[in-house]
């Protein structure tokens, strides 16, 4: 707790007479104010001051203002930083067992993720991350990924061939975009807007609502529906502040969480349906006439390589909700 002592402001807050200390816990994330997680983060920190009775203050540190998601992990599990939200696509490389979550053309809608995240699956992987230094309040998602560029319309697997694509910081996104021809360059996403301006990378696959919060569309020419991978969300805290919680405070603070990942949820729904609007008005083209199976023949032998990686898990996923 030392950590938590020494890193956690405190206040005093003077109620009904009395005064009582303040913990404030500093959340950080990568996404924007206006974007579906930030929207979904700002509900739970009013329902945590509001249900504590101002005895807990979530400070949001947006917009990457603690660093990018893989400097904001690693603040939660050194204990600099006390909470985060991150894509599980960057917590991968702290607690493997969410990259199966990462395998292209996984979840065939939102309510099917639903599903996996609640159900046995997700509460399973959701137990391994104590073991990484973290402890999982909830688990959502933010949508599917969509590929934008500046070089040509992409409407088949073949059009990949030889784009600069960034990605994530992430093995198997790495190991399905080289599988398509592409050139995947990972960087953590504050630097993306000026490398996709500067021609450091020809394009990047986010959710419409990141493109969008991020301003993708400002540099980029060509956007493409391939919905080719959904991207799941987990909000973690550090053990040793989470470990100071009365048993009271620690349900209040999970059942805020889950009701923070159905806002998000409600957010995206409704960016989804209005985003590509706004992206056709920056003078985005937006291609709706993808040809997934094109991307799914050309990574089937690598998904044949994921099979033998993840198992009957991976295919539990892929018959929940049949």
């Amino acid at each position: 707790m030392k950590n938590h002592i020494a890193l956690t402001a405190l206040a005093l807050v003077i109620g009904t007479g009395l005064a009582h200390a303040q913990t404030v816990l500093n959340l950080g994330f990568v996404g924007g104010p206006q974007a579906p997680e930030a929207i979904g983060m700002a509900q739970f920190a009013e329902e945590i001051e509001e249900r504590t009775e101002g005895r807990y203050k979530i400070q949001l540190q947006g917009g990457g203002a603690l660093g990018g998601d893989r400097d904001v992990i690693e603040g939660v599990q050194f204990g600099t930083i006390e909470m985060t939200v991150s894509s599980t696509s960057v917590v991968v490389n702290f607690a493997p067992e969410f990259g199966v979550f990462d395998v292209p053309f996984l979840f065939r809608d939102f309510d099917h993720a639903e599903q996996v995240f609640e159900g046995d699956i997700g509460t399973e992987i959701m137990g391994t991350l104590p073991n990484a230094g973290f402890v999982g309040l909830a688990m959502g998602g933010i949508g599917f990924r969509q590929l934008t560029n500046n070089v040509r319309p992409v409407t088949t697997a073949a059009d990949v061939e030889g784009l600069k694509i960034r990605t994530q910081q992430n093995e198997l996104h790495l190991q399905a975009w080289e599988a398509l021809g592409a050139l995947p360059t990972p960087m953590a996403v504050t630097e993306v807007y000026a490398a996709l301006q500067q021609g450091v990378v020809d394009g990047q696959e986010n959710p419409v609502g990141a493109i969008i919060n991020n301003r993708f569309g400002e540099v980029q020419k060509y956007m493409s529906i391939t919905n080719h991978a959904f991207t799941p969300v987990v909000l973690l805290i550090n053990p040793g502040v989470y470990g100071g919680l009365n048993p009271d405070d620690r349900e209040i603070f999970h059942e805020a969480a889950v009701n923070a990942m159905q806002r998000t949820r409600e957010e995206v729904e409704k960016i989804q349906e209005s985003g590509l609007d706004t992206l056709r008005e920056t003078g985005v083209e937006i291609l709706t006439e993808v040809d997934g199976d094109s991307f799914r023949e050309k990574l089937e032998p690598t998904f044949a390589k994921w099979s033998e990686r993840f198992g009957e898990r991976l295919d539990a996923i892929r018959n929940t909700g049949k």
